[in-house]
């Protein structure tokens, strides 16, 4: 599971730009952005509420 508190908005939006020629960035961010909590409630609705702060506009 990721922990997306962990990801900067501003480094992931740049790095799923670049990712349509190299992933490496995205796969480092999310690589280190990893937790063992994939049974945490609250790691997975803090999930949620920041696919809608990546969506949101600057």
């Amino acid at each position: 599971m990721t922990d997306w508190s962990l990801i900067d908005k501003s480094a992931y939006l740049d790095a799923m730009r670049r990712s349509a020629t190299d992933a490496s960035a995205l796969k480092e961010l999310l690589k280190g952005a990893l937790t063992s909590k994939i049974d945490d409630r609250e790691m997975f609705m803090k999930g949620i509420d920041y696919s809608y702060y990546y969506e949101e506009g600057e």
